[in-house]
């Protein structure tokens, strides 16, 4: 195997990792969302947006640098943030398109 075939194969078992990861956190997600729904807060909540934002780029240690992973978990925090409101919203946990 070339060490190209090496370096692919190995960032394919990372993803595998982050999507379980990233399921994970959508999971926690959704149970925020049902506890907010049960105290009638809205879903959005910009201040522990920052917080996370703060937390994650303090965690940072690159290659990436701060801009590129306060980029992603925006993308990250904003699909759970959908989810959560869908549903807060009445709709079904999981969706798969």
């Amino acid at each position: 195997m070339s060490d190209l075939d090496g370096w692919r194969k190995r960032i394919d078992e990372i993803d595998k990792q982050l999507v379980k990861l990233l399921n994970e956190r959508s999971q926690c997600a959704l149970e925020i969302g049902q506890l907010k729904k049960a105290m009638k807060m809205a879903a959005w909540q910009p201040q522990r947006e920052a917080e996370i934002l703060r937390n994650v780029v303090k965690a940072n240690e690159g290659p990436l640098d701060d801009a590129a992973i306060r980029h992603l978990f925006e993308r990250i925090i904003d699909e759970a943030r959908t989810l959560e409101r869908h549903f807060m919203e009445g709709g079904s946990s999981f969706r798969k398109e």
